[in-house]
């Protein structure tokens, strides 16, 4: 209910305060834009038309600052184009025509004075309906008692009781309006809301998105960098010395062949044991890749095939079906695998839970450990990559790690 209450009173503010704010946009864009195009000819109209645009610009963030409360999210503020450095005097002056959202300000001006008439209307109309209603048999008596008052609705209708009649009638006109009130004052503000979001956020949202795509992208070549650097690290290090190694041993027991067979055969039984440790260890790099599991089963085999190798215990709770995109399904994975390894080699924990549940079109990925805390994903730690990881798909992640722990990872990917 109180919840109810406050969604009235801020849609009924926002139309009733933003009515006269919408009467002065209208009047000033009207004038200003008049007088502006009928001068330009002779130039007087450029700098008129400019500050018209700017007055916009302020009014126009006003309204933005009131959406919103309305509209229950964030909105972006728009991106106006400053004058370069090196401009003349008249290219700063004419700077704001050169902006679309300053006329997008101006155009908004003038077409939210009619719906901001219509709303404002509705409005009042609906609380006056209530107020008056529900209080008509508070003040209904003294009503009738005017001399030469006639009756209200029951006159109209032919009862002879008629304050009792018009109290019961009104009450309930009272009453009707006060249950359409919610409905009326919420879709009114929501149509001129959405115009405003329309015509002064719109563009700044697209911006956004771009901005967003833009950094998804590089968070992925990013990754995909460090992951090809890290892999080649990890082959210089482990299979390549070991295959140096072997052909080195090779090459010795080829030379010692008809001296000391003995010794050969020693030798290849060594080197058979560095081919298998190799192919061991290219298996291990390759699950880095593209798991086979992965592949061939789905995220959740894959997942308990993660947890069965961890070295600290891990419960599971896994509550998918299906399959999903093969960058979703590795962009979980691999968050996991990272947070598996981090927990082993740092968190000094016991137990690990992992949570993977399905909400709307997001997965939404938990992992909790009861170590001793401290992780983040600052870079040079072993989280910092996740985060460009799932920036890669849109994703985010958010680490909860206090000194003393516990830790507690959540990661959302979209699914579709």
């Amino acid at each position: 209910m109180r919840t109810l209450l406050r969604r009235i009173g801020t849609d009924s503010r926002y139309l009733i305060a933003g009515f006269p704010l919408s009467v002065v946009f209208f009047a000033l864009m009207v004038a200003g834009f008049a007088a502006g195009i009928g001068t330009v000819v002779v130039w007087v109209g450029v700098p008129i038309l400019a500050t018209t645009l700017l007055v916009a610009r302020g009014l126009a963030d006003v309204e933005r600052r009131m959406l919103p409360e309305v509209l229950g999210r964030a909105l972006p503020r728009p991106r106006y184009r400053p004058a370069p450095e090196t401009a003349g005097w008249f290219r700063r002056v004419a700077n704001p025509l050169t902006s679309g959202q300053s006329w997008l300000d101006l155009l908004y001006g003038i077409v939210a004075f009619p719906i901001s008439i219509v709303t404002f209307v509705l409005t009042v109309v609906w609380w006056a309906g209530t107020v008056l209603g529900l209080t008509f048999p508070l003040y209904g008596w003294i009503v009738a008692a005017i001399p030469g008052n006639q009756g209200g609705l029951a006159y109209v209708l032919g009862f002879e009781n008629r304050v009792w009649v018009d109290m019961v009638i009104n009450t309930v006109i009272g009453v009707l309006f006060a249950l359409t009130l919610p409905v009326i004052v919420h879709g009114a503000a929501l149509v001129r809301a959405g115009l405003g979001r329309a015509m002064l956020t719109g563009v700044a949202e697209l911006h956004e998105r771009i901005d967003d795509l833009a950094e998804g992208r590089a968070a992925a070549v990013s990754a995909e960098a460090n992951a090809l650097r890290r892999l080649e690290r990890d082959i210089h290090d482990g299979p390549q010395q070991r295959l140096v190694s072997l052909a080195m041993d090779l090459s010795r027991a080829q030379r010692q062949l008809s001296r000391d067979p003995q010794a050969v055969n020693e030798m290849l039984s060594q080197a058979i044991s560095s081919t298998r440790d190799t192919l061991d260890e290219l298996r291990a790099l390759s699950r880095g890749i593209a798991p086979p599991i992965l592949t061939d089963r789905g995220l959740a085999p894959a997942l308990a095939a993660l947890a069965s190798r961890c070295t600290v215990p891990v419960e599971l709770d896994l509550q998918i079906t299906g399959r999903f995109a093969a960058a979703v399904e590795n962009t979980v994975y691999f968050v996991v695998a990272e947070s598996l390894t981090n927990i082993a080699k740092h968190s000094h924990a016991t137990v690990c839970t992992i949570s993977l549940s399905k909400i709307g079109g997001i997965l939404m990925l938990t992992i909790g450990d009861d170590g001793v805390g401290g992780a983040h994903t600052a870079k040079g730690h072993g989280l910092s990559g996740l985060v460009d990881r799932l920036k890669a798909v849109d994703g985010e992640l958010a680490v909860d790690s206090p000194t003393g722990g516990p830790t507690v990872i959540v990661a959302e990917v979209p699914c579709g």
